[in-house]
């Protein structure tokens, strides 16, 4: 009866051992992580862009028992400072950043990368038949106020260290030591800046005048903001007349006064949208300003009124 005693303990002791590690090696989690875009940045409106994607978890294991997942997320091939990730096109860098929450105040961050925080904790707890399921959402912020960035495609591509996800059984959430099994899904965030350009005016007002019998000479101005390097053009129309450059109308009714807009001080040169008579520029993120010269020739005085017309600006770009 003594043999039989340690017969059984022995073969129950290899059965905890088996159960042991059977309960190290069950579990077995896979990870997705889709693309994340900005789609086209208006990099001019110095508005920040907001985007999203998300992680599907997909665990089995041992029935009723809670996995500890740890996603890390480094820097990506863009790079990072400690504000912001960065997207590349070329030499040129885009700011960005990705959050664990939707009011984009908590960074996701990784053990793996030189900066806080470091990677958040995602419990998930098995059914009874041992399998769970879930989506997280990654949170993401391209920052405002890059007018400088040019146009281009800009990327920064997750892989390898980039993206270390740690999963194991524990109730702890503690996420701070990179601990179990890893796997690393590859994913990209992106955008586009595409050439772009804003144009504000200021009016040309000849004031008030008595006898048309001199010249009346007065200025506006319009502004040009476009992404550097686009080459843009700025073109005047006719007017309400639809007429020549230097013989434009201001118009009260059916009466009128012939007025002309040029492109330099000395009205020479005028101002239109016809080949030769308009005006070329080359963005550089910042504000252009280009004078519009204005003058009223010698001509027969009208009725005392108020004379207007309306001339389109266009650029071109």
């Amino acid at each position: 009866m003594q043999i039989d005693f340690l017969s059984k303990r022995m073969l129950a002791t290899a059965m905890l051992a088996c159960l042991a590690s059977g309960q190290a090696k069950a579990q077995s989690c896979s990870f997705g992580i889709s693309g994340m875009s900005f789609g086209q940045i208006d990099t001019l409106s110095g508005a920040p862009a907001d985007s999203s994607t998300s992680m599907s978890i997909n665990c089995t294991g041992l029935p009723l028992t809670r996995i500890l997942i740890c996603p890390g997320i480094g820097s990506g091939s863009g790079g990072a400072t400690a504000s912001a990730r960065q997207l590349a096109s070329g030499g040129n860098q885009l700011d960005y950043q990705l959050y664990v929450d939707s009011g984009r105040s908590v960074v996701w961050g990784s053990n793996s990368w030189p900066f806080a925080p470091g990677p958040p904790a995602y419990p998930l707890t098995l059914g009874v038949l041992g399998q769970g399921s879930g989506t997280v959402i990654i949170y993401g912020r391209l920052f405002g106020g890059q007018a400088s960035a040019p146009p281009g495609s800009y990327l920064s591509s997750f892989s390898g260290s980039d993206v270390e996800i740690y999963y194991r059984y524990t109730t702890s959430s503690d996420c701070s030591t990179s601990l179990g099994n890893v796997e690393r899904p590859g994913f990209t965030v992106s955008a586009t800046v595409p050439a772009n350009c804003q144009v504000n005016t200021q009016d040309v007002d000849f004031g008030a005048q008595g006898v048309l019998a001199t010249n009346v000479d007065a200025t506006g101005e319009v502004d040009v903001t476009c992404t550097p390097g686009s080459a843009y053009t700025i073109s005047l129309d006719g007017g309400n007349a639809g007429a020549p450059p230097t013989q434009r109308e201001m118009s009260k009714g059916t009466e009128t006064v012939i007025y002309g807009l040029y492109r330099d001080a000395a009205r020479s040169q005028p101002w239109g949208s016809t080949a030769g008579t308009t005006v070329s520029g080359s963005g550089s993120g910042s504000g252009q300003s280009f004078t519009v010269y204005g003058r009223v020739p010698p001509q027969h005085t009208p009725s005392p009124g108020t004379y207007v017309d309306t001339v389109v600006v266009t650029v071109t770009y």
